[in-house]
């Protein structure tokens, strides 16, 4: 049996806190200024750990390595990597991170909802998201309202708990939905108890969906509590309810069609404090620090 430490790759860890460094040296040199009050996005752009999957599937102790050479203070969990809670909170308090929420699977929920609940508690977490409702070919009314009424019942479980439940779409939702002129989401979003269920709005998926983001943010201010950060490529199709895309569209942030100081601006001015960059890039390693160079500067503008 081959008992050889995994290497930690001291290399990759240094070139991920020189790059932070730098972007974080030239922010606070006046190459961007920004309004600081009670939240300030730019202090608090977080990362969904499914980023760098690549490496914390090997080495999940360097991918919480590589999150705070970074710089980035929040992470969003997409699963434990076999610790218990403890030992996950111990982790992250060694690198001085911390986890306001995380992702919980559907099936999961389904086999056992205590159980993760009681899970998502010993964490600490304010919020848990749904990332993703299974379901055959295209998402339907039918599945929508399976999912409705599960989303109440988990909802009501988290809340008895002190968390926030949540669903994230992923642009499959924007076909007709039960009323005329609804989409799935709008049914969603409707027959969902707005006291026990919100929502986190993966930016890109809104937009492969087909829909407005800026548009469904004030068309639902008091329903979107968590942001996930993700540019698509210009010219990359829209309209899609596939769910699904090339690595190819999901392009560094700022670089792609997605107007994030609308976007984000308008986020923020409604109130939401959670930010998270998901990288699904073919090269995360390189897009992650180019994306938060641009984040860093990102001056808003909230409609």
């Amino acid at each position: 049996m081959n008992t050889t430490p995994k290497p930690r790759f001291p290399t990759l860890i240094a070139l991920a806190a020189l790059t932070s460094t730098l972007l974080l040296t030239g922010a606070q040199t006046g190459e961007s200024k920004h309004e600081h009050s009670e939240f300030c996005f730019h202090d608090s752009i977080g990362i969904q750990l499914w980023s760098l999957r690549s490496i914390s599937q090997d080495d999940p102790e360097l991918a919480l390595d590589l999150v705070k050479a970074y710089g980035i203070p929040l992470v969003e969990a997409a699963g434990n990597y076999g610790w218990s809670p403890d030992a996950f909170l111990a982790k992250l308090d060694e690198r001085g991170l911390k986890m306001p929420s995380a992702h919980v699977q559907y099936n999961q929920m389904m086999e056992d909802p205590e159980a993760v609940v009681a899970e998502m508690k010993a964490l600490g977490v304010k919020a848990c998201f749904v990332p993703w409702i299974p379901h055959e070919e295209l998402f339907d009314v039918a599945e929508m309202n399976r999912a409705v009424e599960h989303f109440n019942q988990w909802g009501k479980l988290f809340a008895d708990a002190g968390i926030r439940f949540g669903y994230h779409p992923h642009g499959y939702e924007f076909g007709p939905g039960e009323l005329e002129g609804e989409t799935l989401l709008d049914s969603m979003m409707r027959k969902t108890n707005p006291e026990h269920v919100w929502f986190e709005m993966d930016v890109f998926w809104v937009v492969h969906g087909g829909a407005d983001p800026v548009e469904l943010l004030k068309q639902y201010p008091d329903r979107w509590i968590a942001l996930h950060i993700k540019d698509i490529r210009k010219g990359a199709p829209t309209g899609l309810r596939t769910g699904g895309a090339p690595a190819s569209d999901k392009v560094v942030v700022g670089q792609g069609s997605i107007d994030w100081p609308r976007v984000i601006g308008t986020a923020v001015a409604q109130g939401v404090e959670l930010h998270f960059l998901e990288e699904e890039s073919e090269n995360p390693l390189l897009q992650i620090p180019l994306s938060l160079e641009y984040l860093r500067k990102l001056e808003l503008q909230p409609e």
